[in-house]
């Protein structure tokens, strides 16, 4: 069988990937007949059908999801050969692009910086702030290298792997009156006026559901995709939220935001590390990341040292 060439390979990925030829020559710089070429000439290799097509859609069929798996592996096998003879030569350079939800950048995200920004000054770092849904697209367009988002059903042009597992905690003002680090049953928690992310954000659902499953009722409902001014509203008011526990480690002893992890039974959240499917981690990537995970395990380190004494208080809400 001839070897098929790599840009022919590319429009495979490139179509299944987009579900559209005309959005699959956009991103591979080509026209769209050119692209329906490549796809029809592996095909005619293959001796084999890889797209449905039909008005308005491409679908790939079961052989050609199969192929573009394959294909996405040796990709991606490359590139990290040519990331390797770069890190092998010392050269940790270029461009660093990452997506972070609120969650990590008000406590997670200044000590790595720390750390890493002096480690490698020749890499140029671009740091976005998002929720989910605009980051995930971003990272899909290849406008990030990764995003760290809620834990979320897979989706054909991205690979995921979890980062951390982390800890829910009610966060209130003084107005609430709560006393600081001792444990709560939100069903206990009356009158629960929370604020809670809109409908579309992944962290509802997951809220929702558990509110649904452990007789969780709220007085009143604030829908707000807003971190800053969510922690603002919830300091001088009455109102709670629920956040995970790295974005309120900061908080522990300060008391303009009280914290107090949530028990009976704990509710935890899931974070992953998203990526292109057809690109691997650079060397700085892999770096920050490393760095990354490493300052996320001491933030649990240090709420496991300030809760255990006050774990064994009596529940109060």
């Amino acid at each position: 069988m001839p070897s098929i060439p790599l840009r022919q390979i590319r429009a495979v990925i490139a179509v299944c990937e987009e579900g559209s030829f005309t959005c699959a020559a956009e991103r591979e710089n080509a026209t769209q007949s050119g692209i329906s070429q490549h796809v029809a000439a592996v095909e005619r290799s293959l001796g084999v059908k890889l797209f449905e097509r039909t008005t308005g859609a491409v679908k790939p069929t079961p052989a050609g999801m199969r192929y573009y798996k394959r294909c996405v592996e040796a990709v991606g096998t490359l590139a990290h050969a040519a990331e390797e003879a770069r890190s092998l030569a010392g050269q940790v350079t270029g461009e660093l692009r990452i997506g972070l939800m609120p969650t990590f950048t008000r406590a997670v995200l200044a000590p790595v910086l720390d750390d890493f920004v002096p480690q490698c000054p020749e890499v140029r770092l671009h740091i976005v702030e998002g929720y989910s849904g605009l980051l995930t697209e971003m990272v899909l367009d290849e406008k990030l290298d990764f995003a760290v988002v809620p834990a979320f059903e897979g989706t054909i042009g991205l690979k995921s792997r979890l980062l951390v597992r982390d800890r829910e905690m009610l966060i209130s003002g003084p107005k609430r009156g709560l006393p600081p680090l001792a444990p709560v049953r939100l069903s206990e928690c009356k009158p629960l006026k929370i604020v809670v992310p809109g409908p579309d954000n992944i962290r509802r659902r997951n809220l929702d559901t558990y509110f649904q499953s452990h007789g969780v009722e709220a007085a009143a409902l604030l829908e707000m995709d807003a971190m800053i001014a969510t922690l603002e509203f919830v300091a001088r008011s009455d109102w709670v939220t629920v956040l995970p526990s790295v974005i309120s480690v900061n908080d522990i002893g300060r008391g303009e935001l009280i914290v107090n992890p949530i028990v009976s039974p704990e509710l935890h959240a899931e974070f992953v590390v998203i990526q292109p499917t057809r690109r691997t981690l650079s060397t700085q990537a892999r770096m920050f990341l490393q760095r990354f995970e490493e300052e996320v395990a001491h933030i649990h380190d240090v709420w496991y040292a300030a809760i255990k004494g006050p774990a064994k208080k009596k529940l109060r809400a």
